[in-house]
């Protein structure tokens, strides 16, 4: 029988232990048997599922990770949903992916109904008696993330099961993953950085995951300082945060450093790295973090080696099976180092297309090379990431975002008559959301993210509101980003 190849592996490892929950174990057979029961539940008789989205909304943990594999060996294509979606977040998704069905634990499930979908329940699913699973191929289309750009509303980002390959494989070659490896996992999962960087690359390689609701100090330095981790992974902000509390209370966490100082790779992403906190990490704990660059749509691009020097401010070279190029505003690609350019992408491990989107896909390839729009500069051979073409993308906390889709939200407040909204650069966040209002009355910050909770995520929140009296335009009327960022800058 055609299989998957991360089943096929999973097979190989057995009952070496998977996933760790709240110091429960389970194996690699625990999730084969598991997500068989979720397969057949999800067919209900049919013989396979024929690339049919499913969605599900599921805490990190065990049931997560069946119900993924589940949807793919009955051959759906998954659809992961963030808890902290708003209504409208999940309306698109759901809308724009056209779900079949919706897969939740109990506790979540009321959020979908009324979506007029059907709702399975985790929990019963796993009490399916197993059946016949279908062959899956390689080629099909394996998940749908949606992710932020330079439209209003995310766009779906389709990968087939051979990409997903072609990403973890890339990896587990450049950082060397084993079999006894552990690491912690409390990054999301509707994001690549936790899906695929540490789920599927530790799943491939037999490794055993530790997994937490969220990042949460208490839980897991501990586990760090008994020493159960060899790898670690996670943005700027947890290891501005970490720093902050290492510094002041270093004798207290001896045992925590000493922790950190054993692990054979720790590894930065989502954002950049500020050249201070690369140099205080590694007084601390004397590890260089080695940071990286991926997007969504193409898995990791570029990274620092494992072998070698590291540079701070860098992002490395090109992955295992990975092409790169630096094309000029003239369509030119640039051979020279110090000059920049649009990075652009080619290789088996690049997305297959925009859920629905075909004219957007067009767009986004240039003779086959994905166009990141980021640009970047080669310096001595390591790739220098300067910065986004559009102002529209606001990189904060490990999350690229729209600045389209946040002032779509904030035009429906009663009191904002016109909105721009800009990231200004944050030593913590990276880029930290900002806007400048024309509002009909005065509105405050604080009352501005109460309203909004239940329109955008948390994370695409404002921290800024600066009002004015117009917005800076352009010869075309256009409002003008760059100049309202600046506004941000006066006295």
């Amino acid at each position: 029988m055609l299989e998957l190849p991360l089943i096929a592996r999973a097979r190989i490892h057995g009952d070496r232990r998977a996933l760790s929950i709240a110091g429960v174990f389970h194996s690699y057979a625990d999730l084969l048997e598991a997500s068989g029961r979720i397969a057949a539940a999800l067919l209900g008789g049919r013989g396979d599922l024929e690339e049919a989205r499913v969605a599900f909304m599921v805490p990190a943990g065990f049931e997560y990770v069946a119900i993924q594999w589940g949807i793919w060996r009955a051959g759906g294509i998954a659809v992961p949903l963030s808890s902290q979606a708003t209504a409208p977040e999940l309306e698109h998704a759901l809308g724009d992916s056209a779900a079949a069905m919706i897969v939740a634990t109990s506790d979540l499930a009321e959020r979908f109904a009324s979506h007029g979908r059907p709702v399975l329940l985790a929990e019963e699913t796993l009490t399916c008696e197993p059946s016949g699973l279908p062959e899956i191929g390689s080629a099909r289309r394996a998940m749908i993330l949606y992710t932020s750009g330079t439209t209003s509303k995310p766009k779906g980002v389709v990968s087939t099961h051979a990409m997903l390959q072609a990403q973890v494989e890339a990896l587990v070659e450049a950082w060397e993953w084993k079999a006894d490896d552990g690491i912690p996992l409390f990054l999301p999962l509707h994001h690549i950085h936790g899906i695929v960087n540490v789920l599927c690359c530790a799943l491939w390689s037999g490794a055993m995951v530790d997994v937490f609701p969220r990042f949460d100090v208490e839980a897991v330095l501990p586990r760090v300082a008994a020493g159960d981790y060899t790898l670690f992974m996670a943005v700027p902000t947890i290891y501005a945060k970490l720093a902050g509390l290492l510094e002041a209370e270093g004798s207290e966490y001896a045992a925590t450093l000493k922790g950190f100082a054993d692990m054979r790779l720790m590894v930065s992403g989502s954002a950049a790295l500020p050249a201070s906190l690369h140099r205080k990490w590694a007084d601390l704990t004397g590890q260089s973090l080695l940071e990286r660059y991926g997007m969504t749509e193409t898995g990791m691009i570029l990274s620092n080696p494992l072998r070698g020097e590291r540079r701070s401010g860098s992002v490395g070279q090109p992955l295992p099976g990975v092409e790169v190029r630096l094309r000029n505003e003239d369509g030119e690609t640039i051979e020279s180092e110090g000059e920049p350019g649009e990075v652009q992408v080619r290789g088996p491990a690049v997305f297959r297309e925009y859920w629905n989107s075909p004219g957007v896909t067009g767009e986004s390839f240039e003779d086959g090379w994905f166009r990141t729009g980021d640009m970047a500069l080669r310096e001595g051979g390591y790739y220098r990431i300067l910065g986004r073409l559009s102002v529209d993308i606001i990189k904060s906390g490990g999350y690229k975002l729209s600045a389209l889709e946040i002032e779509a939200a904030l035009l429906d407040h009663p009191s904002i008559r016109e909105c721009a909204v800009v990231g200004l650069e944050d030593e913590t966040w990276g880029e930290t959301v900002a806007v400048a209002a024309v509002l009909e009355e005065d509105l405050r910050i604080e009352d501005l993210q109460l309203w909004g909770k239940d329109r955008l995520s948390p994370y695409k929140l404002p921290r800024r509101l600066l009002r004015v009296d117009s917005l800076p335009r352009n010869a075309m009327g256009k409002v003008s980003k760059r100049e309202v960022g600046a506004l941000f800058e006066g006295p």
